[in-house]
């Protein structure tokens, strides 16, 4: 058995200088997808070549598409149209991707071949019934292991029929999985939303020229139609970028630029959480590029203060959660995060993952069902943790370096190339003190 990967994040350390994250990976999945099952050549640059997105490419390879890259982040793609996808010879390992997951099984329901959606432990464990039960209602026939995980079986040559269908929980890639088999579905499929969730699926439909209509929180779509090919400029992650706003938000005198994040206004609830904060937090030079807005954001060190998150942001914030729970714990008084139950079922379970990190590092934090209440102003203690293989639990603890009394050792974080390929040389990039065991 290999040893995995850790890292050892110490004390002290500037945070300087100006930086582009690697490529959005719910747009660089996406970009593969859409591509794919386009009329003609997409193109792609600024592609995020990390574990999870090569999943996806390799899945769609693996159904007969040709993929040119990635080469410097871009990648030529030879799309094949809505029914030109290939019987796949055997089951399409997903690794760690849940997105991949998800949005594949709305997708391949509406293929005239089966196919075997598979993952690694972790991707192993996570529920999909959220996708496969109004997949069934479209008519999908869809099998998973007991207790509703994966792997799915997907049966092909099944009819669907469009629904109106009203999420219980907000959550884009439930969203995504729906309207992406209402492009093979007979009628029209509609998806409400009970709070914004990201929008790149959107998005990149009507930027391929299929019609969608909007009403509210309801998009809809009717089946039958094509995707033409596209040219696609990936933005940089603010899921990736929002581990060097806290990074440079908590460490005295700091002063960083992040070079063209992407602002989708249903992803920017870190930049609003942290602002409640007392965060200094600037937007420059904000532009739109193929249907996305970016900008240049400036952050400069700040003194922060514990506050209720607001229930509102939870959604446009979901993934940035356990990053901002080090912003927390340093600062002053107590931040409370309530009606987050969905980061019970990420890659690891983060509300106790780090409620567990934090409370050896030192840190009074208290896990609820639903959330965490952190009591910050103490900064960390000299301690290891284990991230349980998730990638933004092992960055989170790599930004809580900065203000510790000594070094933080963070075990199992091999998959932080899942989504942060080079994760290690930005943060020495910008002068964070960080070596990998």
């Amino acid at each position: 058995m290999t040893q995995s990967l850790t890292f050892i994040a110490g004390p002290g350390g500037s945070v300087q200088g100006r930086l582009r994250v690697p490529g959005d990976k719910s747009i660089s999945h996406r970009s593969i997808m859409l591509g794919s099952l386009a009329d003609g050549v997409t193109r792609v640059s600024g592609f995020l070549d990390g574990d999870d997105c090569l999943a996806t490419l390799r899945a769609f390879r693996a159904m007969g598409v040709e993929i040119e890259g990635p080469d410097n982040g871009e990648l030529t793609i030879q799309g094949v149209g809505l029914h030109g996808l290939k019987p796949p010879t055997g089951p399409l390992d997903l690794g760690n991707s849940g997105t991949s997951m998800r949005l594949m099984a709305g997708l391949m329901a509406g293929q005239a071949f089966d196919t075997e959606l598979t993952g690694d432990a972790s991707l192993s464990k996570r529920p999909m019934r959220r996708v496969t039960v109004p997949l069934g209602r479209m008519g999908a026939r869809i099998d998973t292991a007991e207790g509703g995980t994966p792997p799915l079986k997907i049966h092909g040559g099944a009819k669907l029929e469009g629904i109106r269908y009203e999420m219980p929980v907000a959550s884009a890639q439930v969203k995504s999985s729906v309207l992406l088999a209402g492009l093979y579905a007979d009628g029209e499929t509609c998806v409400t939303e009970p709070a914004p969730t990201r929008d790149h699926t959107e998005r990149m439909l009507a930027g391929a020229g299929y019609a969608l209509r909007r009403d509210g929180g309801t998009v809809c779509l009717s089946g039958g139609g094509r995707l033409a090919a596209m040219t696609i400029d990936v933005p940089a992650d603010i899921s990736s970028a929002a581990f060097f706003m806290v990074a440079a938000s908590i460490t005295p005198g700091a002063d960083l630029w992040l070079e063209h994040v992407g602002i989708n206004p249903t992803r920017t609830g870190v930049i609003d959480i942290l602002r409640l904060m007392g965060a200094s937090i600037e937007l420059v030079n904000e532009r739109e590029v193929g249907g996305e807005p970016v900008a240049d954001i400036h952050i400069a060190a700040a003194r922060l203060r514990g506050i209720d998150i607001p229930e509102s942001l939870v959604p446009l914030a979901i993934d940035e959660f356990p990053v901002l729970f080090v912003a927390a714990a340093v600062a002053e008084g107590r931040t409370r995060l309530t009606g987050a139950e969905e980061l019970r079922v990420k890659e690891s379970d983060r509300i106790q993952v780090m409620a567990d990190g934090l409370r050896a590092c030192g840190v009074a934090a208290e896990p609820t069902a639903d959330g965490i209440v952190i009591k910050g102003g103490d900064g960390f203690h000299t301690a290891e943790v284990d991230s349980h293989g998730d990638h933004r639990v092992a960055m989170a603890f790599a930004v809580a370096a900065l203000r510790g009394d000594g070094p933080i050792t963070i075990r199992d974080c091999d998959n932080v190339n899942t989504s942060f390929p080079g994760f290690v040389d930005a943060c020495r990039g910008i002068g964070m003190q960080i070596t990998t065991a």
